[in-house]
C-alpha cells in the first residue's frame, strides 16, 4: 500500500487519540483499503471491507469516526452501508460527506433527510445541484431554516408540488415570501395567492412581475366568441375560460338588475354610506363575485382596490371615493400622505388595464368559481393534505380563504 494512502492525524487536521492504538491503526488501514482504486480492489472486496469498517465504527469514538469520514469524503465510490452510517452520524461527522462527497446519490440524500436530524437537512440543503426529489423531501418537514436554505440555493431544482407547499407554509412564515419570489419555478398561480399575506414590497413585485397580459390568448380565441354566442353560451367549460380571456371587465347584464346606473354611481353611493348590499352591487357591476369583492374590500393593505378600479376602467377619483368609503385615511396626523394610500396610488399608476384585469380575474376565478362544496368543506376542515385532488385555482382558494373560515 502506497504512503499516499496512509494519512496520519496531523495530515487530516485532527487530534491524535492516545489510547487503543491498534484500533486506531486498523480503522485507518481499512479506510485506506476502501479508498483503493478499482484497479486494486474489486467491488465485492470493497463491500466486505466496508461492512467490517461499519462494525468497528459503531463502537468507535466520535474523533475516530470523524477521521474516517474525512478520509472517505472525497471518494467517487463508497460502500452503501458505510455511507448510510456516516450520513446519519453526528452533524460534525456527517458534514464532511455532505460538503465534499460528490458521489452521494439522490437515494442517499433522501434517506438521510428522512432519518437524520434537522441539522443534517440544513447541510443537505446547501449542497450544489439538489434534484427535485431531494428538495421536495427537505421541504416536506416544514422546517423554516431548511426551507430558507433550499430557496437560497440557486443550484437547487424545485418541483411545482414543492413550490406550492412552500407557498402554503409562507402564510405562517411571511419571511419565505421574498425568497419564493426569487425562485424561477414560482408561477402566477402561486404568486397571486401568496399576495394576500405578502408584505408591501413583495406585493409590488408580485403585481409587476406576474400581472401578465392576455393579448395572445385574445388573439387566438377572437373567433371563438361568436361561436360560443351562437351556442347561447351553454358550454360551462368554454364560457368560464372565455370570461377570463375577454377584454370587457364590467358585467353589463348586472346593470339592468342594479339600482345603480353604473359602477361609478355605486362607488359614489358607498362613499355616502357603505353597506353589505352596496359592496355586493360593486362586485356584480365589476364582473366579480361578492366573495371576491369582500376579499378585496377587506384587505388591510389596500392594493386590491387599485387593481379593482384599474381593471374596470374607473378613474383615480373613483379610487379615492372607494378609499374614503372604506373610512381609510389619506393623510397622517402630521399632514403627510398615508403609506398605505401612497402604495395604492402607486399600484394604480403602475398597472396597465389588461394586466390588472388578469390579476382581478384570477382572484375571482380562484376565490369564487373554484369553491365547490368539497372545497368549502376542505377549507373549513383545514384539509390541505389531499391538495392533488384539486385544480390550481381550487388550491389557491384553499390557501387564501382558510384563515378567513377559521375566524
Amino acid at each position: 500500500m502506497s504512503d499516499a494512502l496512509l494519512l496520519d492525524d496531523e495530515a487530516l487536521g485532527l487530534p491524535r487519540q492516545a489510547s487503543f492504538r491498534a484500533r486506531h491503526a486498523l480503522l485507518k488501514r481499512l479506510a485506506d483499503v476502501v479508498s483503493l482504486p478499482a484497479s486494486r480492489i474489486n467491488a465485492f472486496e470493497r463491500a466486505v471491507t466496508g461492512d467490517l469498517l461499519v462494525e468497528m465504527l459503531r463502537l468507535a469514538s466520535e474523533d475516530e469516526r470523524e477521521k474516517v469520514a474525512v478520509r472517505l469524503a472525497p471518494l467517487n465510490e463508497l460502500p452503501n452501508t458505510l455511507t448510510r452510517l456516516l450520513l446519519r452520524d453526528e452533524p460534525r461527522i456527517a458534514r464532511h460527506l455532505f460538503e465534499q462527497c460528490a458521489s452521494l446519490t439522490d437515494a442517499d440524500l433522501v434517506a438521510a433527510a428522512r432519518d437524520a436530524q434537522q441539522a443534517h437537512r440544513e447541510m443537505i440543503a446547501h449542497r450544489r445541484g439538489l434534484s427535485e426529489v431531494v428538495s421536495e423531501t427537505l421541504l416536506s418537514f416544514g422546517e423554516t431554516e431548511v426551507i430558507q436554505a433550499v430557496l437560497k440555493n440557486q443550484t437547487a431544482r424545485l418541483s411545482q408540488v414543492a413550490i406550492e407547499g412552500v407557498v402554503s407554509l409562507s402564510r405562517e412564515a411571511p419571511e419565505l415570501c421574498g425568497l419564493l419570489l426569487r425562485r424561477p419555478e414560482l408561477r402566477p398561480s402561486g404568486a397571486y395567492v401568496m399576495f394576500w399575506w405578502a408584505g408591501p414590497e413583495d406585493r409590488r413585485i408580485i403585481l409587476s412581475r406576474f400581472g401578465v397580459s392576455r393579448e395572445v390568448m385574445q388573439e387566438v380565441s377572437e373567433d371563438i366568441f361568436p361561436m360560443a354566442a351562437r351556442e347561447n353560451w351553454q358550454d360551462p367549460v368554454s364560457r368560464k375560460a372565455l370570461q377570463f380571456i375577454e377584454r370587457r371587465q364590467r358585467n353589463r347584464a348586472a346593470i339592468e338588475k342594479s339600482p345603480y346606473d353604473s359602477l361609478e354611481q355605486a362607488v359614489a353611493a358607498a362613499e355616502a354610506g357603505f353597506s353589505r348590499e352596496i359592496a355586493a352591487e360593486i362586485s356584480y357591476l365589476a364582473g366579480i363575485k361578492p366573495l371576491t369583492g369582500a376579499k378585496l374590500l377587506s384587505d388591510a393593505g389596500g392594493e386590491p382596490l387599485a387593481i379593482l378600479c384599474k381593471a374596470t376602467g374607473m378613474t383615480k377619483n373613483d379610487l379615492t371615493r372607494l378609499w374614503r368609503a372604506m373610512r381609510r385615511p389619506e393623510v397622517l396626523s402630521d399632514g403627510t400622505l398615508s403609506p398605505a394610500w401612497e402604495r395604492v396610488l402607486v399600484t394604480y399608476d403602475m398597472m396597465a388595464v389588461d394586466r390588472a384585469q388578469t390579476v382581478l380575474r384570477y382572484w375571482n376565478w380562484s376565490l369564487s368559481s373554484a369553491l365547490t362544496p368539497a372545497l368549502l368543506r376542505a377549507i373549513r376542515e383545514g384539509d390541505e393534505q389531499s391538495a392533488d385532488e384539486y385544480s390550481a385555482p381550487e388550491r389557491a382558494a384553499m390557501l387564501a380563504l382558510a384563515s378567513d373560515f377559521g375566524r
